[in-house]
């Protein structure tokens, strides 16, 4: 494990590659597959909570609690840094981000995104989205800034508001959101690679380029967002969704031929589970153990 903390890995990663590719990771499983990829980053999604672990959309109904689950699992086994959505911080007030910083921070979060929508906040590539005004966005970031115990662990600014005022003012919003103490930039539902380069020039932190499948933003690859300035790219729930797919017809193929041979080879062996979970290793320690308790027995 390294000795640096995690927010200061995140940026290790980001200085390391660029852009930075960020993988979504639903669970403690996945962010094992994902290091084992050769990622150096990962995402735990908001509406990968809410849809994986509570089965209900992405309307500000999760919580902090059901997002700590999630992320204390993965934090527990994978030592990538990994990246939270927060919404818009858990509540009203700075208290309630301050708190959400400070939880996250403690139990190995390297950094986290909070958003300008309204508390019953909408999926970012859905219409009818609301933001707060500028001033009250501000002040989520400072109360999250001056929440954090450790300087490098990272606040990523996400706003909404080029599909609500335009890209003129979503730009001005960003740099406000950098001078209250945004580390990183995350603009969403961006439906060109010419507003990316023109965002990227006109802020001077980092700019993350959601690339999330079936929304308004087209699925540019890592050269085309590298040439417009984007230095982190984040698929979020890419794996998520092709679990899901190959879940159902797993169970439609087993409901109607009445087993599961015809989808036996979509599946992950138990070998390879075993490998990626590093089960002989947890093995071989419980035999040692058993070993040595027979030797103390003797």
């Amino acid at each position: 494990m390294s000795q640096l903390t995690p927010g200061a890995r995140f940026t290790q990663a980001l200085a390391s590659e660029s852009p930075l590719q960020i993988v979504g990771t639903i669970n403690a499983n996945h962010a094992l597959l994902a290091k084992r990829a050769g990622y150096k980053a990962i995402y735990l999604s908001g509406g990968g909570v809410s849809a994986g672990s509570l089965g209900v959309p992405d309307l500000g109904i999760s919580s902090l609690q059901d997002v700590v689950i999630d992320a204390t699992r993965i934090t527990d086994v994978c030592d990538l840094p990994l990246l939270v959505d927060v919404d818009t911080g858990f509540g009203a007030s700075a208290f309630n981000i301050a708190r959400t910083v400070r939880t996250l921070e403690k139990i190995g979060v390297a950094a986290i995104h909070i958003e300008d929508q309204v508390g019953a906040k909408r999926c970012g590539h859905r219409p009818n989205k609301e933001i707060v005004s500028k001033a009250e966005m501000v002040d989520r970031i400072k109360a999250a800034v001056d929440a954090r115990n450790d300087p490098s662990f990272l606040i990523m600014a996400r706003t909404d508001s080029i599909a609500n005022e335009g890209l003129s003012s979503a730009i001005d919003r960003m740099n406000s959101y950098i001078e209250a103490g945004a580390d990183l930039l995350f603009p969403e539902a961006v439906s060109e690679l010419s507003t990316y380069k023109t965002i990227t020039s006109g802020v001077n932190v980092p700019v993350l380029a959601n690339i999330t499948e079936f929304g308004l933003t087209p699925l540019f690859n890592k050269s085309e967002l590298a040439s417009a300035g984007v230095e982190m790219i984040l698929y979020p729930l890419s794996a998520f969704r092709a679990m899901n797919k190959a879940a159902e017809k797993v169970y439609e193929a087993i409901r109607k031929e009445g087993s599961q041979k015809s989808v036996i080879d979509t599946m992950q062996t138990r070998e390879e589970l075993y490998q990626r979970i590093n089960y002989y290793e947890y093995e071989t320690a419980l035999d040692r153990l058993i070993k040595d308790r027979k030797t103390d027995d003797e």
